[in-house]
């Protein structure tokens, strides 16, 4: 059976990420789209609209010297707007290491991403990691 749309589009998104191609990324969200990152780090927050969401991303990339990986375990979807994907995330920053699960909540308007709810397995390690 075909994989829905929607998730689809998720999954060619976490496949430009893995690839840093921003230009495939921008294509993929709306202008105003938002990310939001759980936590109390220099990189959590809400990153509002498509530049701010990409240099987020660009600085991961930067600040784990490019160590970053994200390994999509499912993506499930509603048929309505959303999708909920499910992966494993590894990265190595400043002699530190994080192996966890995590997640993010998309909001979809016609095929287009316009809002990203991260969801991580331990918010402490995670802040720790990155603070």
């Amino acid at each position: 059976m075909a994989e829905h749309p929607h998730a689809l589009l998720v999954r060619r998104g976490y496949d430009a990420f893995s690839r840093g191609d921003m230009d495939t990324l921008r294509s993929l969200m709306t202008g105003d789209a938002t990310h939001h990152v759980p936590g109390s780090h220099p990189l959590s927050g809400d990153f509002k609209g498509v530049d701010a969401t990409l240099d987020m991303y660009r600085r991961l990339f930067e600040e784990t010297g490019g160590t970053v990986r994200v390994e999509v375990r499912s993506i499930l979807v509603d048929g309505r707007g959303h999708a909920i994907s499910l992966h494993r995330f590894t990265a190595e920053r400043n002699g530190k290491k994080i192996d966890e699960t995590g997640g993010i909540i998309f909001r979809i308007v016609g095929d287009k991403i316009t809002d990203l709810d991260e969801c991580v397995e331990d918010i402490d390690r995670s802040n720790e990691f990155w603070s």
